[in-house]
């Protein structure tokens, strides 16, 4: 297919793709890949309720799934089998999900250690290009006066440059013959100079060298050399030449020649032996003598030393210079007497084919058109890559030799002379595209006679390129980056060069570049570089599409090609095509991703494409995006942000031009778009609008406005739920930190000046703060900061004196290092210390807007702790950077004891600090007890005034060798010396957003990403497997499902907190309370893989889920602190990678710590929900990385205590309260809470346990509390429960529901488990460990069901995990 088709079907695009699978049953499961950002794995759907009410929004409720069965029967009649296909299919959009989430290439950008782009790549160029600027011709032909060591035959070769030299007189032939040598010479290089010398003497020699080497300069010069009138070189390597009086023959050293020519040089030998001059010169530079051979030093010789050159008649006598010289002619003589042509065709013909050489629609020059290619094609098949660059692209002139070289090869060789070179080239005779030229040329011959004689007879083209491209097309078919390369690319090059096939020779070439990087430097390692720089010139509209992608794919490679482009004009190209509205956004999008190339690191580039008002077509286009009320492709608005980011990097002008057309409101309106690289590119645009390279002064308060403003839209981004976003919001963060250092010390210092003694010495004993009744521990520093900001807005405040006992931290162990006020010399706070009354004075200006500052400092305290933990190296980086510098205290692991939330007791008293402090107002004061230490501030000695750089405290980033430190971790200050704005501003952590989007252009864009035959029958059989089990769950009667099949210690010092069973592979995951994670092999009974979940100091687990389980199955980590880490590989001993990780509860800022978190997974709508205390609830859409939905509490409801998720019925959850109530939402409806009730009444106590009962039915519940009484309630009828299980009295720690088969499970801390039915009957009592002779199991803390088997794991309180099964229950 055409690239111009694909574009029409495909366009580029991986948002349309799609694809089908089949069950068991086979039924067809249609994915639609959803319109999202790339790189791109489609968030699949089938048949997804999500956007549909259910029935009882409008009163109605279906009872039984069978009603849709029913209304599919009426429908399409369907036979007794088409009912058991509709059956199936009901179940398989019920039970077995479609949606795909977090499986982008995304989750892998702030994991990469280098750069997507291989701008690097830059082996394809030639170091230096090269031209020979002089030609020195020397004939030593001494006409009518053989060589005394040759014997010539009769009839023997005459010719020498086409001109028998006895047929005129001797001197006239001389001359005749220089003049023709020399305009043959001249066709291939016309614009060097050139020296003729017919049978010189060795003066004469030397003087024609050394001025060719003076007029070439640093050119290379050419040395041709005709001996045919004189002996053979000798064994030494001379060539001979004449006395003054032509009566003796003089040596001429092969060394001499090269101290006077020098390099670059070439030299032409055709002589008889002429192979002797070559080994000569080896010989002698591998001696030492001379390191020519090293810097360039070309040789071509007409035979090897033990020949001599054809005598035959049939062959001129200079064959080899015929050869070299006048290739065309030469090749089809020689063709001619050897082809079935010779009896018809008289050979003279052929110096009257009509055309011109340089004329391609002439038979003349298309035959020299399909000579260049085969040539070319035969030395890029046989030559290594770098010579062939050497010989046939660095240089015109060499070029065409070598060319011609490869001709002389085959030609001489039928004549048992074997042409030699240095470099020496492989064999090239017998190459099988001698066969394609002998075709090309055949056709020509037959064609002559007609088009000769008959001057109206049209010129046919042959098809020799058109059936080169078909064999190129049949390469891309079958080819493969492991298979030998395309032979024909040289000659699709060539093709580019004719209007009739430059279509389709774009197209394939498009396709080959898209097979990757190596397809990529193939091509311009070929030349195909200035080509299709030439073609930007075009106009042709046709041309455009595949113009793009070529570019595309080239700058997607290397950069480096930017110059050039740049030179050429070519950014005006893209910057017409970015403007047109009628081509496809994703074409577009590849237009602004070349011209965010051209500008990257570009300031040519940047200043080029302002001149042609590129900031305003960026935004104008992104307006017209978000006015429309259609989607706009996420790939265009990703690549517009990124355009424009990389225009106003480090450019001042461009950011006061995107200032002045009011790019922040614009590109604020992009912070909210559903995929994550939307947004991060946004914030990457808005970034870069923060100039950090200039001081500000008091006249430009209009600009800090627009960056306050642009930072107060970004604030708002610092807890997104994509690492990739926050990691653009920290860099932009540091930006601002960076340019507005002086504010930001201000408000921290004025948070000093408002604290009274008593709070300062708090600050050395966190450990008060204690969890509230509520499970949330709220920490000092919002109200600190709201002090600082009250301080810093009351304007009379000028001067402040605070006076701080001897007992205080201040004064017992000294000011801290690097805090604002120990930076007053830099952070426009007078400051000075009085030794005797401990009295700190300080002057501060007042910034305007405080609050803006200090919630900057708060997210980037928070970003310090990220649960990311690329994240949190930034946050911790940036804090470093501007003076204020977390201290991260790692509590002490003691035998026996365990850190618990909100208790200390697991904490030394003595715990090391790991690093230093700039400001304690930045402290987490609910992280548990951090012990401070504080030294006096180093007196800094007098600046100059002149100097503007700023004085640091070395960041632990790059002071490693602190973190283990026995001291406090403080780093040494750099005293006394002062670094410059642009040193420091590298230190600022770089974005990497635009570099990993690079990424997405090197992969391949014009094949679909459908899922390889080997996964799709993986997710057949899992599909199969799933059905099956779901349809014996339901329709199998279950036992006493007491059977320990498994029993697993462990090793918990606190016992097991929850579990999860895998649903296709026989393994138990186990998490402590200190989220450490363990897999298990129940079958084997083999441990399978640990690692710990995070290695901060806040530790408590609150859930488990599986994500994606019909596929690769990723772990969710939910902590009690609301942080959700998410793992693929898990399964796989010590290659667990941690994809993403956010907090799910945000409600009260950075200052707040959420303790008791509740969570919950549901795949079929890909939410998260999420719940701590009386907080609204979160809805986090996982593909979009996002919170999209918020369910508020009233006032007089309690805290949630458990969410369970339909994994039915998209989109509806129950959650149960701390008072004994629950009720149902469903996120479809505008009110989003369907119902509510008060099951538990009797002894009212939380709910530990709820959720959704097995089957279709979206209203029936079951409830747990943990009085020990189970409710089962129908919110159809919610006034009352229609069934009651008095399960245990008062200790109810744990309920589980299985998914499909009609069973629940019980747990109670007193050392117990019951299996109930759906109908209340009890099926089973578990007390005792089976092979622990008769021991009591542990008070149970987790239940979980398999849930496609009738397998129960319970985690208890003594470490121990059981695995039970129902005998009866076939598996």
């Amino acid at each position: 297919m055409a690239l111009g088709d694909l574009m029409a079907t495909t366009r580029f695009s991986y948002s349309s793709t799609s694809h089908s699978t089949s069950s068991s049953s086979n039924t067809s499961t249609t994915i639609a890949a959803a319109s999202t950002s790339v790189p791109f794995h489609p968030k699949r759907h089938f048949d997804n309720n999500v956007d549909e009410f259910p029935d009882y929004v409008s009163g109605a409720v279906c009872e039984d799934v069978g009603c849709n069965v029913r209304e599919s029967e009426e429908s399409s009649d369907l036979s007794a089998g088409g009912m058991a296909m509709a059956t199936a299919t009901a179940t398989n959009m019920a039970y077995l999900p479609q949606t795909v989430v977090l499986c982008d290439l995304r989750h892998d950008a702030l994991n990469e250690s280098s750069s997507t782009t291989e701008g690097s790549e830059t082996s394809w160029r030639l170091k230096e290009r090269m031209r020979t600027g002089s030609v020195a011709l020397v004939l030593c032909l001494n006409i009518n006066i053989d060589p005394p060591d040759v014997i010539k035959i009769s009839p023997c070769a005459r010719m020498e440059c086409w001109i028998d030299p006895f047929s005129m007189p001797p001197s006239k032939a001389l001359d005749a013959i220089g003049k023709s040598l020399y305009a043959q010479y001249e066709r291939w290089q016309p614009k060097a100079r050139y020296r003729l010398q017919p049978d010189p003497t060795f003066e004469e020699v030397k003087k024609l060298c050394i001025i060719s080497r003076k007029s070439a300069r640093s050119e290379r010069v050419l040395f041709h050399y005709n001996g045919h009138g004189v002996p053979k070189p000798t064994s030494n390597g001379e060539i001979w030449v004449f006395n003054k009086g032509y009566t003796q023959y003089i040596p001429l050293p092969v060394s001499e020649l090269d101290s006077w020519l020098k390099t670059p040089s070439i030299y032409v030998f055709d002589c008889c032996a002429s192979g002797m001059i070559v080994d000569s010169f080896i010989d002698w530079i591998s001696s030492g003598a001379t390191t020519s051979l090293s810097k360039d030093c070309i040789m071509l010789a007409a035979c090897q030393s033990h020949e001599t050159l054809p005598q035959s008649a049939e062959f001129p006598a200079d064959i080899f210079t015929s050869c070299l010289t006048t290739p065309i002619k030469m090749a089809l003589r020689w063709f001619c007497s050897r082809s079935l042509l010779r009896d018809f065709i008289d050979v003279d013909l052929i110096d009257q084919i009509p055309g011109r050489q340089n004329d391609r629609k002439t038979l003349l020059g298309e035959l020299n058109w399909i000579y260049t290619a085969v040539t070319d094609t035969i030395a890029w098949d046989v030559l290594p890559r770098d010579m062939f660059q050497k010989l046939f692209r660095q240089d015109l002139l060499v070029a065409s030799l070598f060319r011609n070289f490869i001709l002389a090869n085959r030609i001489m060789r039928s004549a048992n002379c074997s042409p030699v070179s240095h470099p020496s080239l492989p064999s090239t005779h017998q190459h099988h595209m001698w066969d394609a030229w002998d075709m090309a040329a055949e056709c020509c011959l037959a064609k002559l006679p007609s088009l000769i004689h008959d001057a109206d007879a049209e010129f046919q083209p042959s098809p020799f390129f058109t059936e080169q491209l078909t064999a190129f097309e049949v390469w891309l078919d079958h080819g493969s980056e492991y298979k030998k390369p395309p032979e024909q690319l040289p000659i699709v090059l060539q093709v580019l060069l004719s209007h009739s096939h430059r279509f389709r020779a774009l197209v394939l070439l498009g396709r080959f570049l898209d097979m990757g990087h190596w397809a990529v430097h193939l091509a311009l390692s070929v030349g195909v570089f200035p080509y299709v720089l030439k073609m930007l010139q075009t106009t042709a509209s046709e041309l455009q599409n595949i113009l793009i992608f070529l570019w595309t794919k080239i700058l997607a490679f290397d950069k480096s090609c930017q110059d050039g482009l740049v030179k050429d004009g070519g950014h005006i190209y893209f910057i017409r095509f970015l403007d047109s509205i009628e081509v496809y956004p994703e074409q577009r999008a590849m237009a602004a991703f070349i011209l965010a190339v051209i500008m990257d690191g570009h300031r040519l580039g940047q200043q080029a494409c302002i001149q042609e008002n590129l900031i305003h077509v960026c935004l104008r286009h992104l307006e017209l995006a978000n006015t429309n009320d259609t989607q706009a492709e996420p790939l265009l608005l990703q690549w517009l942000c990124l355009c424009q980011g990389k225009l106003w990097e480090d450019f001042p002008a461009a950011q006061l031009i995107g200032l002045q057309a009011d790019a922040p409101a614009i590109f604020s309106s992009l912070l909210s778009e559903p995929q994550p690289e939307v947004r991060a590119s946004a914030v990457f645009a808005l970034g870069t609008l923060l100039n950090v390279g200039s001081e500000h002064t008091d006249d430009d308060d209009e600009k800090i406005k627009i960056e306050l403003t642009i930072i107060k839209s970004l604030l708002d981004l610092a807890s997104d739920g994509s690492p990739l976003v926050r990691a653009e919001v920290a860099v932009a963060l540091a930006r601002f930190a960076f340019g507005h250092n002086k504010h930001l010390k201000s408000v921290a210092a004025s948070y000093w000046k408002s604290q009274p003694k008593s709070m300062l010495s708090s600050l050395t004993n966190t450990s008060s703060l204690n969890a509230n009744p509520t499970g949330q521990t709220i920490s000092a520093k919002s109200s600190q900061i709201s002090s600082a900001i009250k301080v810093v807005d009351d304007s009379s405040v000028t001067a402040c004196d605070v006076r701080v006992s001897s007992s205080s931290p201040l004064t017992s162990t000294g000011f801290m290092h690097g805090s604002p006020l120990s930076d007053h010399s830099d952070s426009g706070i007078l400051c000075q210390e009085n030794g005797n009354t401990g009295v700190i004075g300080y002057l501060s200006s007042k910034p305007l807007e405080p609050a803006v500052y200090s919630n900057c400092v708060l997210a980037l305290y928070s970003m310090a702790k990220d649960p990311y933990p690329q994240i949190a190296k930034l946050g911790q980086r940036i804090l470093s950077i501007i003076g204020i510098e977390q201290v991260v205290a790692k509590p002490s692991r003691l035998a026996g004891s365990l850190f618990r939330q909100g208790d200390s007791s697991g904490l030394s008293p003595s715990s090391t600090l790991a690093g230093l402090v700039r400001s304690t107002s930045w402290l987490d004061m609910s992280a548990g007890p951090l012990q401070l230490s504080f030294r006096t501030p180093p007196v800094s000695p007098p600046r100059q005034k002149m100097i503007s750089g700023l004085r640091r405290v070395c960041s632990l980033e790059f002071r490693p060798h602190q973190l283990n430190s026995p001291d406090s971790g403080l780093a040494d200050p750099i005293l006394g010396s002062c670094v410059s704005m642009a040193s420091e501003q590298s230190l600022l952590p770089q974005s990497t957003i635009y570099q990993w989007s690079c990424g997405h252009f090197s992969r391949p864009l014009l094949t679909a990403e459908d899922e390889n035959e080997e996964l799709l029958t993986k997710r057949d059989n899992t599909e199969r497997f799933a059905l099956d089990r779901i349809s014996k769950c339901q329709h199998s009667s279950f036992g006493k499902l007491d059977n320990q099949i498994a029993n697993w210690d462990t090793k918990f010092e606190t016992g097991t907190k929850t579990t999860l069973l895998m649903p296709f592979t026989p393994f138990v995951v186990a998490a402590d309370q200190i989220e450490r994670i363990r897999i298990w092999n129940y079958e084997k009974g083999v441990p399978i893989n640990a690692f710990e979940n995070h290695t901060s100091p806040d530790k408590g687990i609150s859930k488990l889920c599986l994500l994606n389980e019909l596929s690769d199955a990723l772990l969710l980590v939910a902590s009690f602190d609301g942080n959700i880490r998410i793992w693929k590989d898990f399964t796989i001993k010590g290659k667990q990678k941690l994809i993403t990780a956010f907090s799910s509860i945000q409600s009260h800022g950075p200052g707040v710590h959420n303790a008791n978190v509740v969570v919950d997974w549901q795949q079929q709508s890909g939410y998260l929900y999420a719940s701590s205390g009386i907080l609204p609830m979160m809805l986090w859409d996982l593909d979009k990385e996002q919170l999209v939905k918020s369910i508020s509490s009233s006032s007089s409801d309690s805290s949630i205590s458990e969410l369970s998720a339909s994994q039915v019925h998209g989109g509806q959850l129950t959650a149960g309260y701390e008072d004994g109530s629950v009720k149902l939402f469903d996120v479809r409806t505008p009110d989003m809470l369907v119902c509510k009730a008060r099951p538990h009444t009797q002894r009212v106590q939380r709910v530990v346990g709820i959720g959704f009962q097995p089957g279709f039915e979206h209203s029936k519940i079951v409830s747990a509390s943990q009085a020990g009484d189970i409710q089962f309630l129908d919110f159809r009828n919610p006034s009352s429960s229609y069934l009651t299980i008095d399960a245990h009295r008062g200790s109810l720690t744990a309920l589980a529901i299985h998914r499909h088969a009609p069973v629940i499970a019980s747990g109670s801390a007193k050392q117990l488990i019951k299996v109930f039915s759906l109908k209340g009957d009890l099926l089973s009592t578990i007390r005792y460990y089976p092979s622990f002779i008769a021991q009591r199991i542990g008070s149970i803390n987790s239940l979980t069901f398999h849930p496609y088997n009738a397998i129960l794991s319970a985690g208890a309180s003594d470490a121990i995990v059981s695995i039970y099964d129902d005998n009866s229950f076939s598996r």
